[in-house]
């Protein structure tokens, strides 16, 4: 079987999709975000390749492309459009990896019945866990370590997104007992150049590998 990683995150707005579009450069893999809430703009596929420089072969498209941008199970009432949940099984990539991205934080609900990581522990996946640098992020990265062993889903490590916080990171890792995968900063400009300078600095591709 084929290398199959879920990036999801400790809370929304932190930077998963930029560091999934890096993750699948390093990697050489396809991407796939099951549901999409928000057409109007940039969707998160066309941000991926777009900054990972991935060939349209490389985007799986998505399950559900909702209109309204919020929460997967309000966007899918407001927008008349059911998720059926046992519909979403990982595709087959072929050869390549597969990232796979969630939505927002574990407890992200896609119906009101049927939460992200309710169908995390359904696919048994290792989840790579992205979690800010700043405040109040111990508190959230350890709710949500715990929250994945309660459930037995393995955890690849927890990849730190923002400014470097050597104290906070290794609290995490230490008391969550994970292992620290790298920081991705904050770039500026955020360009798939820059992007991939930092992977390469930040990550190692065997670090990926469960």
């Amino acid at each position: 079987m084929n290398q199959r990683i879920v990036v999801t995150g400790t809370d929304t707005g932190i930077g998963k999709t930029v560091f999934s579009a890096g993750l699948a450069n390093l990697l050489g893999a396809n991407y796939w975000k099951p549901v999409q809430a928000g057409l109007e703009g940039e969707t998160d596929a066309q941000l991926v390749a777009q900054l990972g420089r991935l060939s349209p072969d490389q985007i799986v498209p998505e399950f559900y492309r909702l209109r309204t941008p919020a929460s997967p199970h309000l966007s899918a009432e407001l927008d008349g459009v059911p998720i059926d949940t046992d519909s979403l099984h990982v595709p087959d990539t072929g050869k390549r990896p597969l990232v796979i991205e969630g939505a927002g934080g574990l407890m992200v609900p896609l119906t009101q019945n049927i939460l992200y990581i309710d169908i995390f522990e359904r696919w048994q996946l290792p989840i790579v866990l992205c979690a800010r640098t700043a405040l109040g992020t111990i508190n959230h990265s350890l709710l949500s370590i715990e929250a994945l062993r309660q459930r037995q889903i393995g955890i690849l490590g927890i990849a730190f997104i923002g400014e470097e916080n050597s104290d906070t990171e290794s609290a995490i890792c230490e008391i969550g007992r994970v292992r620290r995968l790298g920081r991705l900063p904050q770039l500026s400009p955020l360009t798939a150049n820059t992007l991939q300078d930092a992977f390469k600095a930040s990550f190692r591709s065997d670090d990926f590998k469960s």
